[in-house]
């Protein structure tokens, strides 16, 4: 694989479970009796070490006939082996950077920060330097008790204009126990989104395969048919409603890139000013120009899609209690929610 592969693949977010990696491996009969760390490293090509694989069977994630077991388990024919390991870090070009980063919490195992508008989490084609990773890598090298051993503990993604609330492991032990909670979805994520339009009920859910786009290999689109792409659930609720546009929460049964952004295009509900998905445009209300000019003065306020990741729930890896994490809304949608706000209470009676 060239560079160029490698960080188109870097960039290619299909799924957030694609941070992982889900075997299944069933032992031939003639298989002699081995450990069972020994024996992954080696079915694995070498590529995952054994620190993985132990800390991956520390965090329940090594199965042999649907139990946990030790990473000295021993296999035996005809066992049936699961396991759940995050994919080797692909950072032999990255460098470490200085940059702030909005820390919400840390200790000794996870990071939970606040993201910022404009900040890409990895490096990928045309984006090797300025990401969130590479923050990440000067702060662990720079902190108390850090090692050499470089690795930002990615667990999911945000887009690059997307704000709110991440968690980042800090040990491979944390970073299979977070594995586990993100591909299974065990934990809760809630975004909240202002999109285009009216709903006519109160909640509702988007069922439909996500791919990328035969037109635009930036672009997700929906299959509803499930011929192409990969399985997506979306469920929403309203917030507020402007009229014109409404404030929803979205909560994810799934992690397909841009999930959301794409499920409300296929219902008629782009996000608002998201330039990729068709919201950058007037979608709805009057045609005359004071009110185009309005809504271009809070395209100009938020000029990003009008997307943020308000709450994070996970179970910590070392107490195992359930943390939940707030967000409150950055400055760019609060202050385009209130000019709606004023703009619903103060509007003449229009007709579209």
């Amino acid at each position: 694989m060239n560079n160029e592969e490698l960080y188109e693949e870097l960039n290619d977010e299909n799924a957030e479970q694609e941070l992982f990696e889900h075997h299944r491996i069933v032992i031939d009969p003639g298989q002699q009796q081995i450990r069972i760390d020994k024996f992954l490293q080696n079915r694995l090509g070498g590529q995952i070490s054994r620190t993985k694989i132990q800390a991956g069977a520390e965090a329940g994630n090594l199965l042999v006939n649907d139990k946990p077991v030790k990473s000295s388990y021993k296999i035996k024919p005809k066992d049936v082996i699961t396991v759940l390991l995050p994919h080797p870090p692909k950072e032999n070009y990255l460098v470490p950077e200085e940059m702030p980063l909005d820390i919400m919490y840390e200790d000794n195992e996870i990071i939970i920060l606040n993201k910022q508008s404009g900040l890409v989490v990895h490096p990928g084609h045309g984006n090797l330097t300025g990401t969130l990773v590479n923050g990440l890598l000067w702060h662990f090298l720079h902190l108390p008790k850090a090692d050499n051993d470089l690795r930002p503990g990615l667990v999911h993604r945000l887009d690059k204009d997307t704000t709110g609330v991440m968690v980042i492991a800090k040990s491979e032990y944390s970073l299979a126990f977070l594995a586990r909670q993100f591909f299974e979805r065990t934990n809760d994520r809630k975004y909240l989104a202002l999109v285009w339009g009216d709903f006519e009920t109160d909640s509702g859910t988007i069922t439909g395969h996500l791919g990328r786009s035969a037109k635009d290999r930036r672009v997700q689109e929906v299959f509803p048919d499930g011929d192409q792409g990969r399985h997506a659930v979306t469920h929403w609720k309203v917030v507020e409603r402007f009229g014109y546009v409404t404030l929803v929460e979205c909560k994810l049964e799934t992690g397909r890139t841009h999930q959301i952004r794409a499920h409300m295009k296929y219902i008629g509900h782009p996000l608002f000013n998201d330039a990729m998905y068709g919201g950058d445009v007037i979608r709805k209300g009057p045609s005359y120009s004071k009110y185009k000019q309005f809504v271009d003065n809070c395209f100009a306020i938020c000029p990003r899609q009008a997307l943020h990741a308000r709450l994070l729930t996970i179970q910590h890896p070392i107490t195992k209690e359930w943390m939940e994490f707030n967000s409150e809304l950055p400055s760019d949608m609060q202050a385009v929610i209130e000019k709606w706000r004023g703009y619903v209470q103060n509007r003449p009676h229009e007709t579209e």
